[in-house]
């Protein structure tokens, strides 16, 4: 049946019968399609077909006596009684896991786990630094790392859908606008990498004007690698040029290949990475001179740093308490006045 179709929500149980009970499979299916927005998607999430999914949720609207999504043809939203179970939902399904690895870890069968998400564009200094720290506590620790590497939104999606514990990412705004019940921990501001053709005269000076900038063709993106600063940047260009729009890179995660299509470029074509290096000099590191020119293009940098990017390592509200105190522990060392040398070798390296 297409979703998009009106399901017909099945009648609660006569008076007198004893209905099904709950199942955690249920609450479990409930959440997802709550939080995907859609069945499609939901089941996709969840490696189910979809019929079998709607089945499931129509047991539970059976259950509880009421409808708890209200069907459109755009997706799906939380009616009232809706609103009212998915976050005691959340809550069972929580406290049913958390039982479960508490009882294994008494029986000396698993230890506590915890899934981290790395997005394909963090800067070197930042991951590298991170994922030693947090490979060397969780050992100290016992407590089992998984590694996810994907793309993170602006809501951290992956970790309020639970496919995630924590994660290393970009804030779009301030961490208390973050939605419930995710937590966070700013760790600086970091800002790209700007490669311009060496006949222009930003190459001579070694910076560029953001309007200088955003009258080149540059090439930027994915956007699905970091859809919030993506959008955030090119709304920034805009700004100072209404027609600009950034150009898809021809090979994904490649400056080498980003920069050759911007040398061989039919007009005067501008390269820009993700947030590469930490805005402006840290502490007691000497500003590097202008790098060397790479083919027919110059590095340089942005005057005043007009885009940059919040990094914050984020994480579920309801992670058990030794796991979220390893994670401040880590935010603290990230942000250390040690962490300086860090951000100069990651210059010295992209120079």
């Amino acid at each position: 049946m297409n979703q998009s179709q009106a399901e017909p929500v099945p009648q609660p149980a006569a008076a007198g019968a004893v209905p099904q009970g709950v199942e955690l499979r249920h609450l479990r299916y409930f959440v997802a399609v709550a939080d995907a927005g859609t069945f499609t998607q939901a089941a996709e999430l969840l490696f189910i077909a979809q019929p079998t999914l709607s089945q499931q949720i129509r047991r539970l609207e059976q259950i509880v006596g009421a409808p708890l999504l209200d069907r459109r043809r755009e997706g799906v939203r939380l009616t009232a009684a809706g609103t009212a179970l998915v976050q005691a939902a959340r809550d069972v399904l929580t406290a049913a896991g958390q039982a479960v690895s508490q009882a294994r870890q008494a029986a000396g069968l698993g230890r506590p786990r915890l899934r981290f998400a790395v997005p394909a564009d963090l800067p070197d200094c930042l991951a590298v630094a991170a994922a030693a720290g947090l490979r060397a506590a969780a050992g100290a620790a016992q407590i089992a790392l998984t590694w996810v590497e994907t793309a993170l939104d602006a809501e951290f999606t992956p970790i309020r859908q639970r496919r995630a514990d924590a994660a290393l990412g970009w804030l779009a705004a301030s961490p208390d606008t973050l939605p419930a019940p995710l937590e966070a921990i700013t760790l600086g501001q970091f800002e790209p990498q700007v490669w311009v053709p060496s006949a222009h005269p930003a190459a001579r000076t070694g910076v560029i004007t953001l309007a200088e900038l955003a009258g080149l063709e540059v090439i930027h993106g994915p956007r699905r690698a970091s859809p919030a600063t993506y959008d955030r940047w090119q709304q920034a260009l805009c700004a100072a040029n209404p027609r600009f729009a950034f150009t898809d890179p021809p090979v994904r995660h490649s400056l080498p290949m980003m920069l050759a299509f911007a040398a061989t470029a039919s007009r005067p074509t501008g390269v820009l990475t993700g947030p590469a290096a930490a805005t402006g000099p840290p502490p007691g590191v000497i500003g590097l001179p202008c790098p060397e020119v790479r083919g027919d293009l110059t590095p340089v940098r942005i005057a005043d740093h007009p885009l940059t990017a919040t990094a914050a390592l984020v994480w579920h509200g309801d992670l058990p308490r030794p796991l979220q105190q390893m994670l401040f522990e880590i935010a603290d060392s990230l942000t250390a006045p040690a962490a300086p040398r860090a951000a100069e070798l990651i210059s010295l390296t992209t120079a």
